[in-house]
């Protein structure tokens, strides 16, 4: 594995941290986060095969400024939903039709819509996306919604698990007691099949190491047991084959360029050596997998944010050999 620095040109864009950065074809979507001052709703678009930067002009309903939101692609529809800026936390849907790149606000069906809240995870599977745990300004979240999206005039949500979810089947621990994971935000959520991988994150005062596997087909909570184990919050996780890449984050003391893999057959962590200059350390940062490669764009040093863009090339044959279909077993 090697890290370089990606040659980009076109249009300038500014240096964020906490923004959304979603695959569609060969283009990664940047939209929103903020930078050391303010919080933005641009959306910039990365030629990932010419790294080129390029800023359409959008239409229609476009968000307010937002960071640590989450961006799901459905088709090639983006799907954005909570974040905040400043002391204001939301609950809102838009959706970017990255075709004639207009924004909307879909109709939302039912009174049912999760809490306003940031730092959340949302992984799409089967017309449906599963956003877990974040932040509402007093506490961290540990429930999971699904927001059906078979039909984009008549979006809904439903309450899967959690405190807000009374009539959904609950995971029973040992002697009858409740089995999730803590409250969190910052941490990754990645789906497996219909297995979503939770990994890390804070609840403002921890910062965690442990990896959760929730069932979505028979809402069922598993703790996977990891023999060693590493902290981390505002990290990136993405599945590269039966691997979990997760790069840079924070570890409860400082910010990370680790680049460690989460073996999803074994359930074991594995650092590798990775060769070139790596990027500084940091955490609220995007990373996508396009063509062999992950590419990281921006993050915040606690002290810098980076506008940069950096490229991890993966010696492939290294990491899908052993794997295009595997299970999670736990």
């Amino acid at each position: 594995m090697y890290w370089s620095r990606a040659p980009v040109s076109g249009s300038p864009h500014t240096a964020l941290r906490a923004h959304t950065m979603t695959l569609v074809g060969s283009n990664v979507f940047v939209f929103g986060g903020c930078d050391s001052r303010a919080c933005f709703n641009e959306l910039y678009v990365l030629d990932a095969d010419a790294f080129y930067w390029s800023t359409p002009p959008v239409v229609g309903d476009v968000p307010v400024p937002l960071r640590a939101m989450t961006c799901t692609a459905v088709g090639k529809k983006l799907v954005i939903f909570g974040g905040g800026d400043g002391p204001a936390y939301y609950n809102d849907v838009y959706v970017l039709d990255t075709v004639n790149f207009r924004w909307s606000r879909p109709r939302i069906v039912g009174d049912r819509t999760p809490s306003k809240r940031r730092a959340h995870t949302a992984c799409f599977y089967k017309n449906g996306i599963y956003v877990f745990g974040g932040g509402d300004g007093v506490r961290a979240l540990n429930d999971i919604w699904r927001l059906d999206v078979s039909d984009f005039n008549k979006l809904s949500w439903k309450p899967i698990s959690g405190p807000q979810s009374s009539s959904s089947p609950v995971t029973q621990g040992p002697g009858g007691k409740d089995l999730r994971p803590k409250a969190r935000g910052y941490h990754t959520a990645n789906m497996v099949g219909s297995k979503l991988i939770i990994y890390g994150g804070s609840d403002g005062g921890e910062c965690f190491n442990d990896v959760w596997v929730y069932d979505v087909e028979t809402y069922t909570w598993k703790s996977v047991s990891i023999p060693v184990t590493f902290r981390r919050l505002s990290h990136t996780a993405t599945i590269v084959g039966s691997y979990l890449f997760v790069i840079g984050g924070h570890d409860g003391n400082e910010y990370s360029n680790d680049v460690l893999l989460l073996n999803l057959v074994t359930m074991s962590w594995d650092k590798r050596k990775v060769y070139g200059l790596p990027p500084s350390g940091r955490g609220y940062h995007g990373a996508v997998l396009y063509d062999s490669r992950l590419l990281m764009i921006g993050g915040f040093d606690g002290n810098e944010v980076f506008g940069d863009v950096w490229i991890l090339e993966l010696a492939v044959h290294a990491y899908y050999s052993q794997i295009s279909h595997f299970t999670i077993e736990v």
